[in-house]
């Protein structure tokens, strides 16, 4: 019968588990100096080898022959409690055992003593599980233990036990395992299987299993089991699992630095196409952000970057143009974000809109955000710089807004006297908004259209924010795009930024003017 390989590989000894030395070094001593306590506890995460070093101390306090790597495999005590078949160790998981009943049951039992072995142990899984009144049973004999008796309690939140157990047991805290640590133990499984892996897919499978070496096994059986028969290759494992590249995440931090909404909500789209799993997208790409602050921070990239050299100089070139406090802010907003998610019904939307945060830092207030707006602020003066010296830079007209004294109230204009071109537009600019992406009609929500004097259409914006989105030339493009497509006509605009309510009344609302105006839609 076939059995997964995180059973087919359980330790059988003290030597083969891995990451957690500083326990197994301590219980060795214990069994070979006849130091055996009566009550343990082993807490850690998921996955690090609890239950398993709790059945190996289990068989090596009853073995006739312990060794330095525990219980010696051979003797008919190891064999029978191997096989189940020994009533020296007990099984208990309390997440279905929980009741007082359950307790007083267990309780009963210790009273007799082994008709085989030294011990009696039992070991009690998710022990936290147990209710107030089942902790209140146990805790008597956990006081006065029978000298034959061992409780191994295990746990991955020890937070809710009470300390009045507590303070009965020894105390054993297990790590999460290191990603080498993984790696090697997968590859010699694999070696035992005869089955060859990459060394990339081995360490993206254990940076995976986040600490849990179980985890790492289970990842590793989904791999091989779809690509049975054949070498197991990082691009595999990537389809596999679900996960992204990090040429993905190079990609994405590029929109971010160049505050481009459109290009991240783009990539968003590419990853849900692929059937990626946000919320592990987001996850990875916090990582992703740890990495580019190590290496922004510290000269000991190569020792604290798990990468390849080829991304540690996609995360130097970054470094080189964002700020340290612009790095905290993303973190800290995709870390808020990745919480949420979890319990969030469309975690694409809340993705997206922490994307458009981070590209506008105008909408917060905060130190980091300011930070970041000032970034902008140099990139868009660095840009105008190359331009200038290019010759490539054009000067409008000065305006209202640029100093010269305004109007008390709004000049008249007749319709006859705007452009056909600007008026074609105006009169269809509902159309027009159906043209445009999402991000850019939200942005138009607010506009106030007008011309200008030269004939230009005017996109006069109460907030910063906007203006400087339609200032760009790529989204200027946009909606002068989506006019030629819908009236067949170029026409050219003049964005500001009107933030005083006087200067804004000054401009003519065109919108208000031409009305039931004619004018030929192409198809």
């Amino acid at each position: 019968m076939y059995q997964a390989l995180y059973r087919k590989y359980r330790p059988a000894g003290f030597s083969d588990v891995k990451g957690q030395e500083h326990i197994v070094t301590t219980l060795v001593n214990q069994i070979q100096g006849g130091r055996i306590g009566h009550a343990y506890l082993f807490c850690g995460t998921r996955g690090t080898g609890k239950t398993t070093v709790a059945k190996i101390f289990a068989r090596a306090v009853n073995c006739e022959n312990p060794g330095p790597e525990g219980p010696c495999g051979e003797c008919a005590m190891c064999r029978a409690i191997q096989q189940q078949a020994s009533m020296n160790v007990v099984e208990i998981d309390a997440a279905s055992n929980n009741r007082v009943d359950d307790i007083r049951q267990v309780i009963d039992e210790v009273q007799y003593s082994p008709a085989e072995g030294r011990y009696k142990v039992y070991i009690i899984d998710e022990v936290h599980m147990l209710s107030v009144s089942a902790f209140n049973a146990l805790l008597k004999t956990l006081e006065e233990p029978p000298s034959y008796l061992i409780f191994i309690l295990a746990t991955t939140e020890a937070h809710k036990i009470p300390l009045t157990i507590l303070s009965r047991c020894q105390r054993y805290d297990f790590r999460r395992i290191g990603v080498e640590t993984i790696a090697e133990r997968l590859q010699e499984l694999l070696d035992r299987e005869g089955i060859e892996a990459e060394d990339r897919a081995l360490d993206y499978i254990a940076r995976q299993a986040d600490g849990a070496l179980r985890d790492g096994l289970s990842l590793l059986e989904q791999c091989i089991s779809f690509y049975f028969g054949q070498k197991l290759t990082y691009e595999n494992v990537l389809k596999v699992l679900g996960a992204v590249d990090n040429t993905v995440y190079h990609e994405l931090m590029g929109t971010l630095v160049r505050n481009k909404v459109e290009g991240a909500v783009e990539l968003i789209a590419r990853v849900v196409e692929q059937g990626k799993d946000l919320t592990q997208f987001v996850n990875e790409f916090v990582w992703y952000l740890r990495n580019l602050l190590i290496v922004k921070t510290t000269e000991e990239t190569g020792r604290l970057v798990d990468m390849s050299a080829e991304n540690i100089g996609e995360l130097q070139r970054y470094a080189q143009e964002i700020e340290v406090e612009m790095i905290f802010r993303y973190i800290r907003v995709l870390s808020v974000l990745a919480g949420e998610m979890r319990y969030g019904s469309n975690k694409r939307v809340m993705l997206e809109v922490a994307l458009i945060r981070l590209c506008r830092p105008q909408m917060e207030r905060d130190y980091d955000s300011l930070v970041n707006r000032l970034h902008i602020l140099e990139q868009r003066n660095e840009e105008l710089l190359e331009a200038a010296a290019s010759g490539k830079l054009t000067v409008a007209a000065p305006d209202c807004a640029g100093g010269s004294a305004a109007p008390e109230s709004e000049k008249e204009i007749r319709p006859e006297a705007v452009p056909e071109d600007v008026k074609a537009v105006v009169a269809n600019w509902k159309q027009l908004l159906g043209r445009v992406s999402p991000v850019a009609r939200k942005m138009l929500e607010e506009v106030r259209l007008s011309v200008s004097d030269s004939g230009l259409l005017i996109l006069a914006f109460p907030q910063s924010t906007t203006a400087e989105y339609f200032r760009r030339e790529d989204n200027q493009a946009e909606v002068m795009e989506a006019a030629a497509q819908l009236t067949g006509k170029e026409i050219h605009l003049d964005v500001r930024l009107v933030e005083s309510r006087r200067e804004m009344n000054t401009l003519p609302e065109l919108r208000n003017i031409i009305k039931n105006v004619e004018i030929e839609i192409l198809d």
